[in-house]
């Protein structure tokens, strides 16, 4: 499957504040070797400031790695992952990233992921996000349910999932993290 840029998984999710860019090769690639001129080709692909902060602590090369081979083994991932754009009139400011796998085929479970930079969190901007996520995601493929992983000393992360109508589920599939999940569509109601 060849996706064109100007196919829907590339369109642009805007919510109040936000504007959520797909991931793509062309983003991903001017990040490889974190570069002396990685924040100046990323702003141009994504037509946004990039902070001295970026890339996050997290941020690390096995990740782009990931999401490059992700992408080119399966095209529809496009849109899975996207990069946060904090909105402010004309300025758009890369603030953090959102990024979804795809449905388990034996749970229908699609697990979440997000991060912000230090300076833009505590502000509603990563339940924002999460929420502008949400319905995009489900109309892309069939979900059960959403789950996420965090730390219970994360009071922060937790607080930002239970915003989103996401419950306590247990034990994480890592060590010593703790699982939210939220039921998708006519799941949610039984």
């Amino acid at each position: 499957m060849t996706l064109i840029e100007n196919s829907p998984e590339f369109a642009e999710i805007v919510t109040k504040r936000l504007v959520l860019v797909p991931m793509t090769r062309a983003s991903l690639l001017c990040q490889v070797g974190f570069g002396p001129r990685m924040r100046a080709e990323l702003g141009e692909v994504l037509r946004a400031e990039v902070p001295a902060a970026w890339p996050p602590e997290n941020w690390e090369p096995h990740v782009l790695d990931y999401l490059l081979g992700l992408i080119a083994e399966s095209p529809e991932t496009v849109g899975w992952c996207r990069y946060l754009l904090r909105r402010e009139g004309e300025t758009r400011t890369l603030i953090g990233t959102f990024g979804a796998g795809l449905p388990k085929a034996e749970t229908g479970e699609s697990e979440i992921g997000y991060g912000l930079l230090p300076a833009w969190q505590r502000q509603g901007l990563a339940a924002e996000a999460v929420l502008g996520m949400l319905p995009w995601l489900e109309g892309q493929k069939p979900i059960r349910a959403f789950v996420a992983q965090t730390f219970p000393h994360l009071y922060g992360s937790i607080r930002v999932l239970e915003k989103c109508g996401f419950a306590f589920a247990g034990e994480g599939f890592e060590a010593g993290a703790i699982l939210y999940r939220r039921m998708c569509g006519s799941e949610s109601e039984g």
